[in-house]
């Protein structure tokens, strides 16, 4: 039985209080009347004995302390889902935008989630192939796992982001179970109509669910934004059984509606004025991700952030990188020399990336690659370090060496065309043509069999006889 109350005590930006409240529940929907009977949404986000705060979502300009209806409804808000919401666009709050028309629901789910049990996860393993060679490669993502990508105000992480929708699929190239959730927050108009048009023309969008929040939408949406995408992703992994790829950006512009939201409540604000329960609310996000025990779904997460003068110190990466398993960091250094996408190898790591590569699951000697690559791009750091000290022309042959990996590496491995997508055979074996250009004796991260197997020097010279042709 729903209850209704008259009057308002008062009304504090998009917030209103009423007193004299019981039997209501934290994140309960409101709906409130307005003396021309018009209707809008709210939700319930502070209660204090018989006190209660209620967040409205389209603003409390018009609202009447006298004369406003409000109706508890007695249940959190909930997305209706079917699997019709593929190819669908919806604003933050859940509501199609696209023009089709409302969703014939089978069910609606609670936008909060359901806890998963610690005991009924799933280790990850096994890989979605993006189609990037340094992610692929060297980051690589696991299905069920949560690796955002830590990016700067400017930079390309909007290009990277479609880059991977359009390119994502299972690492057994079968991709009819296999789906990506794109949300959006606080994007500019034209962000927004790129996003759409790049999905449209690719001919991705009817495998994609995307939500849009813009920049000048009630911070709420922002706010609900992920957890409706995330809503969405569990349904169709743990009950239409589909693997699921949820990219999400932008995060820092999340917690900045955070940040704003605790602040019109009164609360006592925490480092840079971020709420103190931030953690706590990015892991409520992030830990959304993973696979059931005898499920066939899966839901994985890219996070991707701003860092604000592109200090990864700052509190969103900063608490981002504790929760998650992992992080891809972007260099503006690369980003302004031309390099695409300018994912700055050194700091980035998949903490799970071990046990979804290797035999069975993408080639034998992909570890090896791998480390020995990181190991080989660390001695190129320190030889342009010495370089340019003591002048390059005073460098030993070795150190040469390492300078002219590093210059091929930047430029052919790192950085690869928009629409170019590698498979993970062509990533591994340019990772060997990059190695040979390194005298033998450097290869000292892998075991001797894979460098008798795929290592000839043979191999740089056809290398850079291709490049120069």
């Amino acid at each position: 039985m729903s209850l209704q109350i008259l009057g308002l005590k008062e009304i504090t930006g998009p917030l209103v209080v009423i007193d004299n409240v019981s039997n209501v529940s934290y994140d309960e929907m409101v709906e409130l009347v307005l003396e021309d009977d018009s209707k809008r949404l709210g939700r319930v986000v502070q209660i204090e004995g018989k006190r209660v705060v209620i967040q409205v979502f389209e603003g409390t300009t018009g609202l009447s302390l006298t004369n406003t209806r409000t109706k508890l409804t007695g249940k959190p808000m909930e997305l209706p889902v079917s699997k019709e919401i593929l190819g669908r666009i919806f604003n933050g709050a859940g509501t199609p935008i696209d023009g089709l028309g409302d969703i014939f629901a089978t069910k609606s789910m609670d936008i909060n989630g359901k806890p998963l049990n610690p005991v009924a996860r799933e280790y990850p393993r096994n890989y979605i192939r993006t189609g990037i060679s340094s992610i692929d490669g060297l980051m690589t993502l696991i299905r069920g796992q949560k690796l955002p990508i830590f990016s700067g105000s400017g930079m390309s992480h909007n290009k990277l982001a479609v880059q991977l929708v359009c390119q994502s699929q299972l690492s057994d190239d079968k991709d009819e179970k296999f789906g990506i959730v794109f949300a959006a927050m606080g994007v500019n108009n034209d962000v927004a109509d790129y996003f759409k048009r790049s999905f449209e023309e690719s001919g991705v969008l009817e495998n994609v669910v995307m939500f849009l929040n813009l920049s000048n939408d009630p911070i709420i949406e922002r706010i609900l934004a992920p957890r409706c995408a995330l809503t969405a992703a569990e349904y169709l992994a743990y009950e239409e059984n589909m693997n699921i790829l949820v990219i999400m950006s932008d995060v820092t512009s999340y917690a900045e509606a955070l940040r704003e939201f605790s602040s019109s409540k009164g609360e006592i604000p925490g480092r840079k004025g971020y709420p103190g329960y931030l953690y706590s609310d990015l892991a409520s996000l992030y830990e959304r991700a993973g696979i059931l025990k005898g499920g066939e779904g899966s839901v994985t997460q890219i996070p991707i952030l701003t860092m604000p003068n592109d200090d990864i110190t700052h509190p969103v990466p900063d608490l981002t990188g504790y929760i998650t398993e992992g992080q891809i960091v972007l260099d503006r250094n690369l980003d302004q020399t031309g390099i695409y996408p300018p994912i700055s190898i050194l700091p980035s790591l998949s903490r799970l990336m071990k046990d979804g590569i290797g035999e069975g699951f993408t080639r034998s000697d992909h570890s090896a690659v791998a480390n020995q690559l990181f190991a080989s791009y660390a001695r190129v750091q320190d030889a342009r370090a010495l370089g340019s000290v003591i002048g390059e022309e005073e460098l030993s042959k070795s150190d040469k060496a390492y300078l002219k990996f590093g210059k091929m590496f930047e430029k052919h491995f790192i950085s690869q065309g928009f629409t170019e997508n590698r498979t993970i055979e062509e990533t591994l074996e340019l990772g060997w043509d990059l190695l040979s250009l390194l005298p033998k004796g450097e290869l000292s991260r892998m075991d001797s069999e894979f460098v008798e197997q795929y290592f000839d020097p043979e191999r740089a010279n056809k290398f850079m006889s291709e490049l120069v042709g």
